[in-house]
């Protein structure tokens, strides 16, 4: 068995394509392999700012010969489509027999095709894989057509220690002079600066051995894990701790080859600043990691990480970055004392200038939007309806600020320090600050009746704007993260327990967007099924599936949530059961039957049953029981008793049963036989109340 390596080295990789480039390349490359029925027992990629790398063990050194056997045209076919049988299979005409078969004589080619050496398909296959390969932006360079993330300028191919003769052709186009052509070797490169020379390698263990020894550490896990320690080893030095960041050190275990894990300080004048706007300058702009001390305070200290080590203990790069980051805080610190001079309320009318969107009106008339919606809003769950529309005036006014338009992503909580500033109340400062959450999946919520009054209030107004204008997302496009903004809905509710209709509540957020059109029918009952994907996407995360969410959503009436959660837990419950289980069964058997015969009929066996025309024991039971059922639904239903609605249904079970084991639906007598349809579709109708039994699978 043999050894696999690939390397490909270019100019710097963006670090945010580094992970997933990985992953494109092991998934591309071992797709083809086993396509050329070529095994393996691992494969693992590799990647640094610089470069992209594949080890693949046990390999065969070359394919299993294959043998196949292809049909072709019958024996008495024209010449012409035999000829093209045979040019098809690359055999003559005496190479080929003719068999009987059940459906007559036809040609039968017995097709040998003996493996070829590995390093052939990997000569065959990877020059396609690499100029294909999925980047999300890609150039071109010099004269050539090859396109890559960045320049490339080498190519590393062994098999089992052996270089594989590749050529990526890189040739000019037009007139221009010709490109040099990228020829695989085995030669790879250190760090650039600290061990730039060619470096010959046998194979994965001797490359990363000699790589690390020439400052180069290929597995960006230990890059990452080396930062993290040594990152938590400085800051222990000085008694705190680093303020947990994994996207942030994902991203700079990207832009180093050889991390140097260095502190530097902050000067103290700057410690006045509000902790977000440190943090976010030092993060956003410059990758640093922000310290704490032990009581969670930040700390004037901070964690950078270099690419190489500096010749006086890295003493110049230190006071080279506390500079630069003096500098960048400089400006924040200017930002901040400007910003406060006008109070958010002066803001408010410079939103008219701000477009939400060409048709959904400026910043201004959202504001106004969300004013009424935020105290509607409130009234629905208990909160200061005054309140929530103050905080709905302000919450956008940050927007025009020159701290916000420095770093976007403070929006929010600089109007929540602003609004402090200005002597607003300080929960109207905290919906203000709070009125983004939740941002993603891992972020929380808020609790606070007027921060949950506003954030629902933003994210309702988008959704019910962008469907007004028939801007929904469409597969993977979501342009307006409408997705998100729903998932935010749910999270909001579910997690504060809130018992919100939703239909009610758009068609108000509707009602606000008075430029528009009357609405059209479709736009509530659209907006709610979106809902409802939304929802199963969300509780697939904790478990719960997608048809029983489906089944409660059916009818289009329930908008309540929490309600909604309730029933799909007591359905369930319900569906563990044997009793759910075979009434399920039951259900299904029922509906089938009135389906066909109706289909067949022509008619429909929707309603009660006579009972004058029902005959037999059995049927006799099952509609008592149907009629006990539904009254006792309606009234444990009413009170939103769904374990126990599920109980009783589970009481027609026996019934059913017994229906089924004696009584026979398509008799002679047409009477009877209607008669007994219908009782069948009371079957159908019975859980229908709780659920639409037909999109449960099983």
């Amino acid at each position: 068995m043999a050894e696999l390596l690939l390397e490909l080295i270019s100019e710097e990789i963006p670090a945010r394509m580094q992970a997933q480039a990985a992953d494109d390349l092991e998934r591309l490359v071992t797709e083809a392999l086993l396509a050329e029925h070529l095994t393996f027992t691992r494969a693992q990629a590799f990647v640094t700012p610089r470069r992209l790398a594949l080890v693949i063990d046990g390999l065969p050194l070359r394919q299993p010969d294959v043998q196949e056997e292809r049909r072709g045209p019958r024996a008495d076919a024209p010449d012409r489509a035999v000829e093209g049988f045979l040019r098809s299979v690359g055999l003559s005409r005496d190479q080929v027999s003719v068999r009987e078969t059940a459906k007559g004589s036809f040609y039968f080619a017995d097709i040998r095709r003996p493996g070829q050496p590995t390093a052939a398909v990997a000569a065959r296959i990877l020059p396609g894989i690499v100029r294909a390969f999925p980047w999300p932006k890609s150039m071109r360079w010099g004269h050539g057509r090859l396109r890559w993330v960045r320049p490339l300028h080498a190519l590393l191919l062994l098999l089992d220690g052996d270089v594989v003769d590749l050529v990526l052709e890189d040739a000019a186009g037009g007139n221009g002079p010709a490109a040099t052509a990228i020829k695989s070797g085995r030669l790879t490169y250190g760090h650039r600066f600290l061990a730039p020379g060619p470096i010959a390698v046998e194979g994965f263990a001797d490359y990363t051995r000699k790589l690390e020894l020439a400052r180069v550490i290929v597995d960006q896990r230990r890059r990452r894990s080396f930062i993290d320690h040594a990152a938590s080893h400085e800051a222990r030095s000085e008694g705190l701790r680093v303020r947990p960041d994994p996207a942030l050190l994902d991203e700079v275990a990207g832009l180093v080859e050889w991390p140097v894990v260095l502190m530097g300080r902050i000067d103290d004048a700057f410690m006045t600043v509000p902790r977000e706007v440190l943090t976010t300058a030092m993060r956003a702009h410059q990758k640093y990691f922000a310290l704490e001390d032990e009581a969670g305070h930040l700390a004037p200290r901070f964690i950078m990480v270099a690419n190489t080590p500096g010749g006086d203990d890295s003493r110049a790069i230190v006071a080279g970055n506390e500079r630069v980051l003096r500098a960048r805080l400089a400006d924040a610190r200017y930002f901040w004392d400007q910003d406060r001079q006008r109070p958010l309320e002066s803001r408010v009318a410079d939103l008219s200038h701000r477009v939400f969107h060409a048709e959904l009106g400026s910043d201004l008339d959202r504001v106004q939007r969300l004013e009424a919606l935020s105290g509607h809003l409130a009234r629905e769950i208990g909160a200061d309806a005054d309140a929530a529309g103050r905080a709905a005036r302000l919450c956008k006014a940050d927007l025009t600020t020159a701290m916000v338009g420095e770093f976007p992503e403070l929006q929010g909580v600089m109007g929540r320090y602003y609004a402090l500033h200005d002597g607003e109340a300080e929960a109207v400062a905290t919906a203000i600050g709070e009125h983004y959450l939740p941002q993603g999946p891992g972020d929380r919520c808020p609790s606070a009746p007027l921060s949950v009054a506003l954030a629902l209030a933003d994210r309702l107004d988008t959704l019910v704007g962008f469907f007004a204008i028939d801007e929904k997302p469409t597969g993977s496009k979501d342009p307006f993260a409408l997705r998100r903004a729903a998932l935010g809905v749910i999270r909001i509710i579910l997690d504060n327990g809130l018992r919100l209709p939703l239909v009610p509540v758009a068609a108000f957020a509707r009602s606000q967007y008075r430029a528009l059109p009357p609405p059209a029918p479709n736009e509530v009952p659209d907006l709610l099924a979106f809902f409802a994907d939304r929802l199963k996407v969300h509780l697939r995360g904790e478990g719960v599936r997608h048809d029983l969410v489906a089944a409660v959503f059916a009818d289009g009436q329930e908008d309540d949530l929490v309600r909604l959660l309730n029933r799909v837990g007591a359905l369930k419950g319900f569906l563990d059961t044997d009793d759910g289980a075979n009434l399920l069964a039951a259900y299904k058997r029922a509906s089938n039957i009135v389906r066909i015969e109706e289909s067949r009929d022509g008619v429909t066996y929707e309603g009660s049953s006579e009972a004058s025309l029902l005959s037999q024991r059995e049927e006799v039971a099952l509609h008592a029981a149907l009629e006990g059922v539904r009254h006792r639904l309606d009234a444990l239903l009413g009170d939103e008793r769904f374990a126990e609605a599920m109980s009783v249904l589970s009481e027609l079970r026996p019934s059913v049963d017994a229906f089924f084991d004696h009584v026979t639906v398509n008799c002679e007598d047409a009477a009877l036989r209607s008669n007994r349809l219908r009782l069948l579709s009371q079957i159908r109708a019975a859980p229908r109340r709780v659920a639409d039994f037909s999109l449960i699978e099983g």
